[in-house]
């Protein structure tokens, strides 16, 4: 997943300092979704990092490994000063997130000399990275409209998706409102009954062990994957939870159909 990489750490201004308040519940399911698309490659390590974003009203959360990107929205319960965007190791988020699931809200200052979090009681320093990271927005703004919309059962497709880890490639083919997984070479199917708005002419392949954590990071019963090609970027977002979105690349099936 190519992208112009963007120099990234950027703070506020000189004795300024950004706040953001955020439910420590919300904060740690935010984190919990978003760092499993973070990469361990260490010749990348701005990868191994999520990003922070504090703008336009909105905190949001994105990682990505190049074949997945992940992103939460979240809606502050009170917002204070720039526009700033910072990286923290997702190691040192999980950590984060495991604290702030044991409060009530969260604030998040990040000022010249660093970010800090704290709630009531306690306060805790974010420490963040230098690095580059690509350019997401770019990325999700060059994704082509969708051509085809499916909602399928997101357990059951896990489920089906996950039988086949440690292969190298499954494919997902539907038509007639049901959802078929199965082997390339066509074997090993699974029918899901599933809500198709357009028949995908071409089955569509998936490496299994990067699909199926986008489908268990999601939430809800249902989750709805968005296609234009069978070789594009496919958004995979919660039926009913809009604010968190998946881009999972696909992979080619190299076999007839």
């Amino acid at each position: 997943m190519a992208a112009i990489a963007v120099a990234l750490r950027s703070l506020p201004a000189a004795g300024r300092v950004t706040e953001a308040r955020i439910g420590g519940a919300e904060f740690a399911s935010a984190i919990r979704q978003v760092v499993p698309a973070a990469a361990s490659d260490v010749q990348f390590p701005a990868l191994g990092c999520v990003l922070v974003e504090i703008d336009d009203g909105e905190v949001r959360l994105v990682a990505t490994d190049r074949h997945r990107l992940s992103m939460r929205v979240l809606r502050p319960t009170a917002l204070d000063g720039e526009a700033c965007r910072l990286l923290v190791h997702a190691a040192d988020l999980i950590e984060f997130g495991r604290w702030a699931a044991r409060v009530h809200q969260v604030t998040v200052q990040v000022g010249p000399d660093g970010a800090r979090a704290h709630s009531t009681s306690e306060s805790r320093v974010l420490m963040t990275a230098d690095g580059l990271f690509p350019a997401y927005r770019e990325m999700l703004s060059a994704l082509a409209p969708p051509e085809y919309r499916v909602i399928v059962d997101r357990l059951a497709l896990h489920d089906a998706v996950s039988s086949h880890a440690g292969t190298a490639r499954i494919a997902l083919g539907f038509a007639d409102d049901q959802l078929a997984v199965s082997l390339a070479d066509r074997s090993n199917a699974v029918t899901l009954p599933a809500v198709c708005h357009a028949d995908l002419p071409q089955r569509i392949g998936f490496d299994p062990d990067v699909l199926a954590p986008a489908l268990e990071a999601g939430v809800g019963p249902d989750v709805l994957l968005e296609i234009s090609t069978v070789d594009r970027p496919v958004v995979v977002r919660s039926a009913d939870q809009g604010s968190f979105t998946t881009l999972v690349m696909p992979v080619a099936l190299n076999t007839a159909g």
